[in-house]
């Protein structure tokens, strides 16, 4: 089994089960003796969760700014909690990263896919996980799951829901080595399954 650092994020619409997935995988690695960092964008730093109440519970913004503060928080979290956790040997297993704003901002808010990517490469000096996990779920269930209490993303119409999800699906099935595109109307076991056999074919688990 390999002992070098590793990272890996998971990407979905809201609603998705990204949390849940993640602290499987999380005590999976855990079980077999692997040092793991939990984290999370927005808010995985001190910074990061001050951006977080702002993009996600402030007052409405210009799209641009938006993407400019998410690009901002994925800047920090990389120099204080990723690069330095991978440089240990440590896998990092982070709920969301920087498709998520692609996606949101690029596809949905009409932003420009490229530039979005391009500046969220830019502000993360390139790193990109080692393995993608995108959990595919129908808005409309997505809503469902959420409840009654909504932020500021989440509260948007089905639409840009759809095209969130239609642009995170397309990028996974543009480069499958890197991405790992699951149905997320799976049993959480199952999903969670899917997830441990692909480590498993990189020797990140035994």
């Amino acid at each position: 089994m390999r002992t070098d650092g590793y990272f890996i994020a998971f990407e979905g619409g809201d609603g998705a089960g990204k949390s849940t997935q993640v602290g499987r995988l999380a005590d999976a690695l855990r079980a077999v003796g692997r040092e793991v960092v939990v984290t999370r964008q927005p808010g995985g730093t001190a910074l990061g969760r001050s951006l977080r109440d702002l993009v996600l519970h402030g007052a409405s913004m210009a799209p641009r700014a938006e993407v400019l503060l998410f690009a901002a928080d994925k800047a920090q979290h990389v120099a204080e909690v990723v690069r330095p956790a991978l440089a240990a040997g440590q896998v990092v297993v982070t709920d969301r990263y920087t498709d998520s704003s692609v996606a949101y901002q690029g596809a949905a808010r009409d932003l420009g896919a490229d530039a979005v990517h391009a500046l969220q490469m830019w502000a993360v000096e390139d790193l990109v996980p080692d393995l993608t996990v995108v959990i595919d779920l129908p808005e409309g269930v997505g809503r469902a799951r959420r409840g009654a209490v909504h932020d500021r993303l989440e509260s948007e119409e089905d639409g840009f829901h759809a095209s969130v999800r239609a642009h995170f699906v397309a990028m996974a099935r543009g480069n499958p080595e890197r991405y790992l595109l699951i149905d997320g109307l799976q049993t959480p076991e199952a999903i969670h399954a899917s997830v441990a056999a692909r480590l498993r074919s990189a020797g990140v688990l035994p």
